[in-house]
């Protein structure tokens, strides 16, 4: 990942990465099955007979996951998105957030965790790397049916080389995502509007779009 000159401020060259990385919005390309199909096995295969099928990849060489509850996963993103460098490719599935990192990020981001003062209010997260596979939704999203049964994308990869955040930003999203948390529990208790992300809050339309990426771009 870059790193800011001294001449651009961090709210300049957030703006920067995101109009540099090529992402998708729900809707996955051609490009980003293809950069999905090379994490290995066989999706393409798969897909061609059956576009609405989910299909398991490994981890550990495009990609890592970082695996958050629904709520917490929402916050996590929020503040990806509104106060930093936006993401790659995001899925949801049974109740979490899947967020694809950079290789390398489900190792290093636990002991991360351990030495910040705010990771001890982190949600569990779920961490999958090298010799972990992970279940991406499909490349045409099925009708009918329970829709959280199926994992569907947020962020759909866009490109064949996809941006991913490392762990240094997953842990500076952790961070602001817990003090949103807190923030918005203090609000509850003071009877203040704690917002739609609040920790007692259910999650808005879970069918629609959320980050509708062209506006960012």
């Amino acid at each position: 990942m870059p790193q800011p000159s001294g001449e651009e401020d961090r709210t300049e060259f957030f703006a920067r990465i995101r109009q540099e990385s090529a992402r998708g919005a729900a809707q996955i390309t051609a490009a980003g099955a293809d950069w999905l199909a090379a994490a290995g096995g066989s999706p393409r295969t798969l897909w061609e007979r059956r576009p609405g099928a989910p299909a398991v990849l490994s981890c550990g060489r495009l990609f890592d996951v970082v695996s958050a509850p629904a709520v917490f996963g929402r916050l996590l993103l929020d503040r990806i998105w509104e106060e930093g460098p936006g993401s790659g490719p995001v899925a949801a599935h049974r109740g979490r957030v899947l967020v694809f990192t950079a290789p390398g990020t489900a190792s290093r981001l636990p002991a991360l965790l351990s030495w910040e003062e705010w990771g001890g209010y982190v949600p569990a997260l779920m961490f999958h790397g090298r010799g972990d596979a992970v279940t991406v939704p499909p490349l045409a999203a099925p009708g009918g049916g329970d829709p959280g049964a199926v994992p569907r994308w947020l962020v759909a990869p866009g490109s064949r080389h996809p941006w991913l955040p490392g762990p240094e930003v997953l842990l500076w999203a952790c961070v602001r995502a817990v003090k949103a948390a807190r923030t918005a529990a203090a609000a509850v208790r003071t009877g203040t509007p704690a917002g739609p992300y609040g920790p007692i809050s259910p999650l808005p339309d879970q069918g629609a779009t959320v980050y509708d990426v062209s506006r960012r771009r």
